[in-house]
């Protein structure tokens, strides 16, 4: 087994819809759809996708069942990014808190980063979430994830509001399990 790493996680919100005005990407042919209820198999691929360089483990130790009763939750709402007709990204919006609303995961699929889709793809979530008139948006991320992650958050309106120290292990090829707090 590997030796534990750190990663320092970011906790940020917002309490206002920010102004924003975000060119759709430069795709020939590109759409987001909402994903009512995905197959487990397809939620697992897109999870998986995103986040295999990013350490996303939490899901992957989930039974289907218990993924399956997520996914099927209304108050769960995940869309999809398509680029030239296959997924290109995805983000899962968490409502079970009302008036706060998580931004639970977010991410696009490697070979579509850098072409202007993750800030196309956030702003939508934004204006999805700021439409149901919630109190609070909130969202984190860690020093594992993309390293463009933490800026395009600020950039798009979130405030970081705490910070914690985490200590993770290898698993194997699919990630990494979360310890907890680092001393």
């Amino acid at each position: 087994m590997s030796a534990p790493l750190a990663t320092t996680v970011t906790f940020l919100e917002m309490y206002e819809r920010p102004a924003l005005y975000v060119r759709p990407p430069a795709f020939e042919s590109h759409a987001l759809l909402r994903a009512e209820i995905p197959s487990v198999p397809f939620y697992r691929y897109l999870y998986h996708m995103v986040g295999r360089d990013y350490h996303w483990v939490h899901r992957k130790h989930m039974s289907d069942a218990e993924l399956a009763a997520l996914l099927c939750d209304p108050q769960i709402e995940i869309y999809v990014a398509y680029v030239g007709g296959v997924p290109a990204g995805y983000f899962e919006l968490d409502f079970r808190d009302m008036p706060a609303v998580e931004l639970s995961y977010f991410g696009i699929i490697g070979d579509f980063i850098g072409k202007g889709l993750g800030r196309f793809l956030l702003a939508q979530a934004i204006d999805i979430v700021w439409r149901r008139g919630p109190e609070r948006f909130h969202v984190q991320t860690c020093t594992l994830d993309h390293p463009r992650a933490l800026p395009l958050y600020q950039q798009m309106g979130f405030v970081p509001f705490a910070q914690e120290e985490a200590e993770i292990v290898p698993l194997d090829d699919w990630g990494i399990v979360r310890l907890g707090q680092a001393d």
